[in-house]
């Protein structure tokens, strides 16, 4: 199974007043386990779209810089998010940002998706690549 999980998540507010249309900037930590092996530094743009929090136009756009292993192969790469989120958790794709692979992950390409429920320790992807 493919998962990764949030280590630490800093989020500070940009711009809105709370319960109003704001946007605001975050930086994570993720750890990676079973395709993908490693660990991540992640920044987003999350934008709210009001004080329902009902999902509608909610988006988090972002870059992802992972270390660590594709398929046994060591090296890093970043990933291009764009993330819808609600109260009941996240869906997203990602795209492998061209050139940025390193080490045996030099020439990476590839996309996936991102799915989990809010409160959940682990969150499931997927990852199509090619060397």
């Amino acid at each position: 199974m493919n998962t990764f999980a949030t280590k630490t998540w800093e989020e500070n507010v940009v711009s809105g007043a709370e319960g109003q249309p704001r946007y605001a900037h975050a930086h994570a930590v993720m750890t990676y386990s079973g395709l993908i092996e490693g660990e991540s530094s992640c920044d987003y743009l999350l934008y709210y779209t009001g004080p329902d929090y009902d999902g509608a136009g909610q988006r988090a756009p972002g870059f992802e810089r992972i270390e660590g292993a594709v398929d046994g192969r060591k090296g890093s790469f970043v990933i291009r998010h764009e993330v819808a989120f609600d109260a009941s958790g996240i869906d997203g794709t990602f795209t492998v940002v061209d050139g940025s692979g390193t080490g045996e992950l030099t020439g990476l390409r590839g996309t996936g998706t991102a799915t989990g429920a809010a409160g959940e320790a682990a969150m499931s992807y997927t990852f199509d690549y090619s060397l």
